[in-house]
């Protein structure tokens, strides 16, 4: 029996990135055209048989909802045209923060994003830096959470910083973060914050020593960019030499952009989960095209994807 041949297909918010990834993964994007009505509804319609075929479907779910919603449809179009696997490569998984039921009479959106996934027909789901790891468990279906430390890791490697620090921007962020300074054999510090509301700090302060450090700042996603200031002064104020940040998911809602340039890092890295609405002197892109086909390369071949992470870095390094 013939394998599956593999197509790859991206909704309109990820465009781009979808394209380096079939270029990266030898194999033209394949045509899907989105259908508009007047009234705004749309309808995905692909433009080539996928009958048999692993069919890989590129979409970050960032605002506006269009994009989870178009990446629904296309899902539930390649059920009907028969594909043999549906894989939903979700590089931003909107939603995430809603994880838990944290107050009273409230949704957890990141749950019913899966369950809606799920009853589309999407069988796997590949993603990268969930904001919280266990919505992994809110799947009945495999998922392959990527790790953005595996690009960045390089990147912070080449700026050989002498006194190198690691910064957690929050107390959720220590796990990630403590990973990647465990690979460097660095130290650790926390920003530990505390909000009234959503996207306003009310105090914050710095739980270790940064005197005369070269601190690197991890977080999964910079949303209004107020944390990531916010931090950086406070660690400057505290000693700290220099500041940059790395945030996988460039979110970068309200006045994030006069946030960050307004700032005291000196630059922040981020990936290309999520195209950028602007330019930044300040700001710059690294690609996950890569992983992302090495991902989907491995997930078509029933291939392990443990390579990709720091933890299998580290245990190399340990022989």
């Amino acid at each position: 029996m013939m394998n599956p041949s593999v197509k790859v297909f991206s909704g309109t918010g990820s465009q781009k990135l979808a394209e380096k990834i079939a270029q990266r993964f030898g194999t033209p994007l394949g045509k899907v055209n989105i259908q508009k009505f007047s009234d705004g509804e749309f309808q995905p319609v692909f433009l080539e048989s996928i009958r048999g075929d692993y069919v890989f479907l590129i979409q970050s779910t960032f605002a506006p909802t269009e994009n989870l919603m178009e990446l629904l449809l296309m899902i539930d179009a390649a059920k009907r045209a028969s594909a043999n696997r549906i894989v939903a490569v979700i590089p931003y998984y909107g939603f995430a923060r809603q994880d838990r039921k944290d107050k009273p009479r409230v949704a957890i959106g990141s749950k019913l994003i899966a369950t809606l996934l799920q009853a589309a027909g999407a069988d796997r789901i590949i993603t990268m830096d969930l904001h919280a790891p266990q919505i992994q468990g809110f799947f009945d279906i495999p998922v392959d959470h990527l790790d953005s430390s595996a690009i960045f890791i390089p990147y912070i490697e080449q700026l050989q910083l002498e006194n190198l620090t690691f910064a957690a921007p929050d107390v959720g962020s220590t796990n990630r973060v403590r990973e990647i300074a465990s690979y460097f054999n660095a130290e650790m510090v926390i920003c530990d914050k505390h909000r009234k509301r959503a996207n306003e700090i009310a105090s914050m302060v710095v739980i270790g020593d940064v005197t005369n450090r070269d601190i690197v700042l991890i977080d999964d996603i910079c949303d209004t960019g107020g944390t990531l200031a916010k931090s950086a002064s406070l660690l400057i104020e505290k000693g700290a030499r220099s500041v940059r940040a790395f945030c996988t998911h460039p979110v970068l809602s309200g006045k994030a952009y006069e946030n960050i340039e307004n700032s005291v890092l000196q630059e922040l890295v981020v990936c290309d989960t999520i195209p950028l609405k602007q330019d930044s002197p300040k700001i710059k892109i690294i690609s996950v095209a890569d992983l992302f086909a090495i991902a989907i390369r491995n997930a078509y071949e029933n291939k392990s994807i443990t390579s990709l992470f720091v933890h299998s870095q580290l245990r190399g390094r340990d022989k």
